[in-house]
């Protein structure tokens, strides 16, 4: 017993630092975690939301402590205790999310290694079972230094741990596990190799034959079958391959210019998920590095999810000199764990990365300025199907409308980007037309 409860102890004091320590480098992005597991449709315990980031920072210093505790041996009954009710807690959370489909991942690790919900449900069993372990031999759990170092060590662990979650809360993550790290290309991180896994369906559809119900599996085709059509449920069998970067654009109203400002160099991109929430003194900030950077022959952009009336007010209010885009929130939050945060953009390629708080630390040797060409609108193009096979403009327009059971038109920009990752091409809208049957 005196071995397993050592070999135990060792496992989980080790795990549990790893994977605190992990989300203690990024706690905002647990913040954002949290605060899809407080909204309502999850746990539905909305008035936490507010609270999400000092809750985070809370979690992950004490989940590192108690791994140090742990290892060093320092009040074992209150560390034990601890962690057989953290992991029961966080047992129940990975159950609820995997059982009802929730939240797709737990982010116990952040973004360094993604899990499903049930492998983050099956990951707190096994480290239940071996704090079970701990619980019953507690008596086996000694101290390994005499008790003014170890009171020391534990001491340390806390005030360190507390140090770091502020020191990445104000500037940005030691260690940058996500797609849009220095060095990466968001062009090629939104991708999809030829060889990538496609998602597989499976079809379960119904029908009424001779009066009895029955089902026909399929993996997407219509079953030649006589009988009356019932309904068809579907199931993910895999899910498609998802490319690191997603839900990345860069965007007016009308037009979406993401391949032009991707192929830039020399761009400097203002980064707010939010100008509503933006940090003041950041806001302050932007215009003399801002001014400086157009001065030295950079282009200059601002991306947020806020609207039209925000944009214009914040512009009015700091007098900043460049034009706001438009992109989705979660992947602004995504892009830079600041509000603003500042990048520098090569052809898609991320030279620089800055919190607002360190602005003035971004680099702006002078460069030769470019002739700055407006981007061109792209032509509509046009996918047409006719019972969801690729058809043309020309063969729809010949079809006798009295055949035509539906049209169904998708201009919708998300749903049109998601069919162009994944089926590698460029439509601005696609029309589909389905024929009554014979």
């Amino acid at each position: 017993m005196k071995t397993l409860v050592a070999l135990s102890r060792i496992f989980v004091g080790v795990l549990f630092i790893i994977s605190g320590f992990i989300k203690l480098n990024d706690p905002l992005g647990f913040s954002y975690k949290l605060e899809e597991y407080f909204a309502e449709g999850v746990l539905n315990i909305e008035f936490l939301i507010p609270y999400a980031l000092g809750i985070s920072v809370l979690v992950v210093v004490f989940e590192v402590v108690l791994g140090v505790f742990l290892l060093i041996g320092y009040k074992p009954k209150f560390t034990v205790c601890s962690l057989l009710l953290m992991i029961v807690f966080f047992t129940f959370l990975t159950f609820y999310s995997a059982y009802f489909d929730k939240v797709k991942d737990c982010g116990c690790f952040g973004d360094a290694l993604k899990l499903t919900p049930w492998e983050s449900f099956f990951k707190d069993v096994i480290l239940l079972f071996f704090i079970l372990i701990l619980f019953i031999g507690l008596k086996h759990i000694k101290p390994v230094f005499s008790k003014l170092p170890t009171t020391i060590l534990a001491l340390l662990s806390f005030v360190i741990s507390l140090w770091f979650g502020y020191h990445v809360l104000m500037h940005l993550p030691a260690i940058d596990f996500r797609a849009y790290k220095i060095g990466n290309n968001i062009t090629e991180g939104m991708s999809i190799p030829d060889d990538a896994p496609k998602a597989i369906q499976e079809f379960t559809w119904t029908f009424n034959i001779n009066g009895e119900e029955k089902e026909i599996v399929t993996e997407g085709s219509y079953p030649t079958v006589d009988g009356e059509y019932l309904g068809v449920e579907t199931k993910v069998i895999r899910e498609a391959y998802q490319p690191p970067v997603i839900d990345f654009s860069i965007e007016t109203d009308d037009e979406d210019l993401t391949e032009h400002f991707l192929g830039e160099e020399n761009l400097i991109v203002i980064v707010s998920y939010s100008l509503e929430k933006i940090e003041k003194e950041g806001a302050a900030r932007l215009k003399a590095t801002t001014d400086k950077a157009l001065a030295n022959g950079y282009n200059v952009i601002g991306l947020t999810a806020s609207g039209n009336d925000t944009k214009q007010h914040i512009n009015e209010t700091y007098n900043l000199n460049f034009n706001w885009y438009l992109c989705d929130e979660k992947a602004l939050k995504t892009v830079v764990r600041a509000n603003p945060g500042i990048l520098e953009l090569d052809a898609g390629t991320v030279k620089q990365k800055l919190h607002w708080n360190d602005i003035e630390d971004l680099e702006l040797p002078k460069v030769e300025p470019k002739v700055e060409s407006k981007p061109q609108k792209a032509e509509d193009v046009i996918a047409y199907f006719i019972n969801e096979k690729p058809s043309t403009k020309e063969d729809v327009e010949a079809l006798d409308t009295t055949l035509i059971e539906s049209v169904n038109v998708i201009k919708d920009a998300k749903a049109l980007k998601a069919y162009n990752i994944e089926n590698k091409t460029a439509y601005t809208g696609i029309i589909q037309v389905k024929i009554k049957k014979q």
